[in-house]
């Protein structure tokens, strides 16, 4: 460290020697003024004869002399004379003119070489390689035998490699031909492609008004990172900032001083927990920072410079507050719209104005407009609410985007996150900085090819999409059609204001009661009365028999899958679970007594259960009578005095409604035939979801399998779902027998026999808009989830107009894709020739147009600039052969 802080004192002039390399070579001559007379060097002088004497040692290597040079090859003992003219150079300085960076500066005995430290750096960067292992295999190239005997100079590779990163970064944006020192941010390359007011977009009054304003917008994606740890420091006093703050990692004074004043204040969420990604690394008491967090422009993946900060205890909201404040003020000076991507989003964003406005280490840009977004991935694990009011693809503007491109930037960053974990704090955000930076480098030379790819995607989106919503707009009510394009625009103006008002692209009819929702309604109802002991928990009761007997189809359904010769394993399992249903089976028979009165005897001559088995062969479903087929695996199984899973269990609708009314449990039947609505939905609705999913298989696996063994993969998984499938069915057949026992004849009408034709997975089910599905029907229970009777069809009119404001919502989504590609075009164009233009001005400068190789670089960036813009043009022109420069 103090030769950093010495080195602090050293840097502008080895920038400008750096720089002076650039230029052309030229011959060098020494000029003198006196004659001076060589010493004798003392040199060994070679003699044959001694290629005969065995050599015990090699003390030239260890001489004064020498020193230690560090190349690619391998590490060299080299004799360095340096120049003593009276207008030499120190020797620190002669050796950097030479490519090698001296170790230290007033005698320095140890030099890696320009070419060392560029492959050090580029192994780091792509293989994650660390100064300790690079160093390794140079000594083992150096010497494979005794590498241990090689000089060990890992310390100063660590060391001269921070050095090397400043260098370069501050030769790269040009600070070598400015006086001034770096602002926060400056040292850090940002996206080409994004809208920066005075780079590549103009400002707000030069615009042209006919473009939307939603054109003009930031869109950003914030998350955190917990592979990137770091351990507290041994000497925090001692260390030395070279880059701090100037790169993507923030600035660490202002940091803490935010983090001093800022509170964290828990609030209750209305939506899904998700305290565990706040409590993640919160008991790691030896980590400094548990991990960092940060912005990125959510179309293109590049970080936002100054915007990277470091966790103290989990992913709190005073962080990510930090991170954002500095990535909304990153050249957005003329901006007035920004979307914002974060996994609890829907949380986060309800008090961040105020927490803000009451931090004074915190401010956003005036009238910018902030619309709160959450990734297609992590939308799914929060409320379904949810999915409406944040999802990108009914945000207007947003066009075709995930807002989970964050997660991809992660993982090269983690490579090099276990070697970074013990460095010096200073050496770990260089080091971070520097990968996002070159992060960000191959983004923008690639950025051409990208956005090619994305407006041929664009197009054929929008002529797909546009086809698919106008032949559903077609067969629609003009009228309808109408009210629904008034619902969609103002539940897009009032977004912001109230995310509620999305919640129009979500079927408004109330669902059918589930299972749980029934028993919890007789529950209630019967906690509000004055009751008799026999009814207290009869609904209860009666929710276990049900679930007693979903059990005994299940076991039933898997003996008869066992075949003629089972295994001892499967005997074993299916006697184990035979065992524990009748236990549970004589815990409800016992219990009985208390709901059906005294007069209920046990010993009651209930006949056996009888199933309906779906046939294993058909792949689409069959009824039949698996009586004989049973008979003979139990015969096999050599249980057949006990089998639970045919034992018929005293509820209402096996002892009948007469039993019943003679044992005074009339109140039982009504509970009962609640309870079996509720199962009938959803067992109903478990059938739905596992078509749709069978139906996914087949576009997806299946179909798609060019080879036998990924075909019998992908049939497994289908059979796996079948199997499913017929177990639900057999549950729904039972479950509707039961309330035809009960004479529940207006439920009967309601929910009717399932055929086999009905268990079809059909293309409908997976895509209701996939093109050819526009007059497919699907089977009756795929309209039974809304709320009242079957011959009612608001169901239908409910679902026309929401799959109508989706697929719009798509097509819309597409249109501002290709429009907002086509302008990214014109911007990165714009981008390239600003910074090819910016390295001309350069030239200009006074206080380097005596430095030819201030000229050279300053030529070759601008020439580069110019050709990736030039590069750019013609891969936009084949693409798009009417694009022309979008400003």
């Amino acid at each position: 460290n103090d030769y950093l802080r010495e080195w602090m004192d050293h840097k502008n002039d080895y920038l400008r020697l750096l720089l002076e390399r650039e230029a052309p070579p030229e011959d060098k001559f020494c000029f003198l003024d006196d004659i001076y007379q060589w010493e004798d060097t003392d040199e060994p002088i070679y003699n044959a004869s001694d290629d005969c004497t065995p050599i015990t040692e090699l003390p030239f290597l260890h001489k004064k002399e020498c020193m230690t040079v560090v190349d690619e090859s391998g590490v060299h003992s080299v004799m360095i004379r340096f120049c003593k003219c009276p207008n030499s150079r120190t020797p620190d300085k002669q050796l950097f003119e030479l490519g090698m960076f001296p170790a230290s500066f007033t005698r320095p005995k140890t030099a890696f070489t320009f070419p060392v430290l560029n492959s050090f750096l580029l192994d780091n960067l792509e293989c994650g390689t660390s100064a300790m292992n690079y160093y390794s295999k140079l000594r083992r190239m150096t010497s494979s035998v005794f590498p241990h005997l090689v000089p060990d100079r890992y310390r100063e590779l660590m060391r001269v490699g921070r050095q090397w990163r400043q260098l370069k970064l501050l030769k790269w944006n040009g600070f070598g031909h400015e006086s001034r020192q770096p602002n926060p941010g400056e040292l850090a390359l940002f996206c080409p492609a994004c809208p920066q007011p005075g780079v590549n977009v103009p400002q707000h009054a030069e615009r042209d008004g006919n473009h939307p304003d939603w054109i003009y917008a930031r869109s950003l994606v914030m998350d955190g990172n917990f592979k990137a740890e770091h351990l507290h420091p041994t000497h925090p006093e001692d260390e030395v900032w070279l880059t701090d703050g100037r790169c993507f990692m923030v600035t660490r004074q202002a940091y803490q001083s935010h983090l001093t004043n800022a509170k964290e204040v828990v609030q209750m969420s209305e939506c899904n927990n998700h305290r565990a990604v706040n409590q993640a690394n919160a008991s790691r008491h030896k980590l400094e920072a548990t991990g960092i967090g940060g912005c990125a422009c959510a179309r293109h993946g590049c970080f936002v410079p100054h915007s990277i900060v470091d966790f103290q205890k989990g992913e709190r909201h005073m962080n990510m507050d930090y991170a954002l404040c500095h990535a909304l003020s990153y050249n957005t000076n003329g901006l007035t719209r920004a979307l914002t991507f974060y996994d609890i989003n829907c949380q986060y964003m309800k008090y961040f104005r105020r927490r803000v406005h009451d931090n004074p280490h915190l401010s956003i840009p005036t009238d910018m407009e902030i619309v709160p977004g959450i990734g297609l991935w992590h939308v799914h694990g929060h409320q379904d609410k949810c999915y409406v009011r944040y999802a990108s693809s009914f945000i207007t503007g947003a066009a075709r985007i995930d807002g989970e491109i964050m997660e991809t930037l992660w993982a090269p960053l983690n490579i090099i996150s276990p070697s970074a974990r013990g460095m010096s704090t200073p050496h770990r955000q260089e080091c971070l900085d520097y990968q996002m930076n070159d992060s960000n480098f191959m983004k923008m030379i690639r950025m051409s090819g990208f956005l090619c790819r994305k407006y041929r995607e664009a197009a054929k989106g929008v002529a797909e999409s546009s086809a698919a919503f106008d032949k559903l707009n077609e067969t629609a009510d003009a009228i309808k059609v109408a009210q629904w394009e008034a619902q969609y625009q103002e539940a897009q103006q009032h977004r912001n204001g109230d995310p509620s008002a999305m919640d129009v692209l979500e079927v408004q009819l109330r669902k059918a009661p589930t299972w749980k929702q029934q028993e919890l309604v007789l529950l209630s109802s019967s906690q509000g009365r004055a009751i008799g002991n026999a009814q207290r928990g009869a609904a209860t009761w009666i929710a276990s028999g049900i679930t007693i007997e979903e059990m005994q189809i299940a076991l039933a359904m898997d003996v008869r899958k066992l075949g003629r010769h089972p295994t001892e394993t499967q005997k074993l399992d299916i006697g184990r679970r035979r065992t524990k249903l009748q236990n549970r089976i004589d815990e409800f028979t016992l219990a009985a007594v208390s709901h059906l009165g005294e007069g209920f005897d046990i010993d009651d001559d209930i006949t056996d259960m009888k199933l309906d088995f779906i046939d294993d062969s058909d792949k689409e479903g069959h009824f039949g009578d698996g009586t004989d087929s049973e008979r003979s695996v139990s015969n096999n199984v050599r249980c057949n005095l006990f089998r639970p899973e045919q034992v018929v269990i005293p509820l209402p609708s096996n002892i009948g409604i007469e039993r019943c009314a003679d044992l005074a449990g009339d109140h039982l039947v009504g509970q009962e035939i609640a309870l079996r609505e509720g199962q009938a939905n959803d067992t109903l609705q478990t059938i739905r979801v596992l078509l749709a999913d069978k139906a996914v298989l087949f576009r997806t696996t299946v179909r798609p399998a060019k080879s036998q063994a990924k075909s019998t993969r992908a049939w497994t998984q289908v059979h796996s779902v079948e199997r499913v499938i017929r177990l639900n069915t057999m549950i729904y057949t039972k479950c509707r027998t039961q309330l035809g026992n009960l004479q529940a004849h207006g439920l009967l009408e309601k929910y009717l026999r399932i055929e086999k034709c009905h268990l079809k997975a059909t293309a409908a089910v997976a895509d209701p808009g996939a093109r050819g599905q526009r007059n497919s029907t699907l089977p009756w229970f795929w309209s039974l989830d809304i709320q009242g009777d079957s011959v009612n069809n608001d169901w239908m009119d409910e679902f026309y107009r929401v799959h109508w404001l989706r697929t719009k919502a798509i097509r819309d989504r597409w249109t501002e894709e290709q429009l907002l590609v086509t302008h990214e075009m014109g911007w990165s164009l714009q981008f390239f020739l600003k910074k090819a233009s910016t390295w001309l001005s350069r030239i200009k400068a006074e206080v380097n147009i005596s430095s030819a190789g201030h000229r050279s670089y300053a030529i070759r960036q601008a020439h580069m600039y110019h050709e990736l813009g030039k590069h750019a043009r013609a891969s936009f022109m084949k693409a798009n052969p009417l694009f022309h420069t979008i400003t």
